[in-house]
């Protein structure tokens, strides 16, 4: 598809960045990038898609976009961004493309606005780290006591873009080579007394207040009635958890792909077949 640009959205309370592949009459796809990653997640794989019109965002307190005031972040406030976006863009139905946090989000979409989606394709996730009920006092104790502690914290500060690459390999919760982090870190850092530090929102490292249920978790996910694609790292985030890659491969209603790589594979060199199973899943949608 070429070449990207800028777009930015003013919506009610935020303004939200992102990146554009594609041309108006192409499929109208809505990008969603992971927990601390940004719209630059998607450079290796959009230009190999076909006919579509995506529109990447950097979701609220990520990358190029404004942050949210405190306690504001979570999965359904995420969504409610995007149906926000759909509607400034003037697209009645439309569909999902999300890696990680990105594919939660198409998820509880998929499972809760079906009305407004052609479909989802998700990236290694699907479904939200999960809590049970009994767990919520000390979850959102944890959240609260995590809130007060916050502004006494600092962003490191390093004095070259280099430097918070390493950062980005060494310190992630999953295993990245330095040219993705380099993808990532490219549009999520800003200058700062002299040096380099992350653009992202401090609150985004806070634990959540309150997590769904499993039963929640998989209601979402089986209430998908549009189609959906989902592409599952075997060394990713979910390929680790036996019993979960199970329960994901009993969604007979999900198509699901299989295939040996980390949780940025769309990054890394397993992104051109990414890509092909994606365009592969978009021309059904078209």
């Amino acid at each position: 598809m070429g070449d990207s640009h800028e777009i930015r959205f003013t919506l009610p309370s935020i303004e939200v960045a992102g990146k554009v592949w594609g041309q108006p009459g192409g499929l109208p796809v809505i990008g969603l990038h992971g927990w601390l990653d940004n719209a630059g997640t998607f450079d290796l794989i959009a230009p190999q898609l076909d006919n579509i019109h995506l529109i990447a965002l950097d979701l609220p307190g990520h990358g190029l976009s404004d942050h949210l005031p405190a306690g504001g972040y979570s999965l359904w406030q995420q969504a409610a961004t995007v149906l926000q976006v759909a509607d400034d863009l003037g697209w009645e139905r439309f569909a999902l493309l999300g890696h990680s946090m990105g594919g939660i989000i198409s998820c509880i979409l998929s499972g809760s606005m079906p009305e407004r989606l052609l479909g989802a394709a998700m990236i290694d996730g699907l479904l939200p780290v999960t809590g049970e009920a009994a767990d919520a006092p000390q979850q959102m104790a944890r959240f609260l006591k995590a809130s007060q502690a916050l502004t006494a914290k600092r962003k490191p500060i390093y004095d070259s873009a280099a430097k918070a690459v390493s950062a980005r390999v060494l310190g992630g919760t999953s295993t990245i080579s330095r040219g993705a982090a380099s993808k990532l870190v490219e549009r999520g850092l800003m200058p700062e007394q002299g040096g380099w530090t992350w653009r992202s929102d401090p609150q985004l490292m806070l634990p959540s207040p309150l997590r769904l249920t499993s039963e929640h978790a998989v209601a979402f996910a089986e209430a998908i009635s549009t189609p959906t694609c989902l592409v599952l790292a075997n060394q990713g985030v979910m390929g680790k958890h036996p019993r979960l890659v199970e329960r994901i491969e009993g969604f007979n209603h999900i198509q699901t792909h299989r295939m040996d790589g980390g949780h940025h594979l769309h990054l890394e060199e397993q992104a051109p077949a990414v890509a092909t199973i994606i365009n592969s899943f978009f021309k059904t949608l078209a």
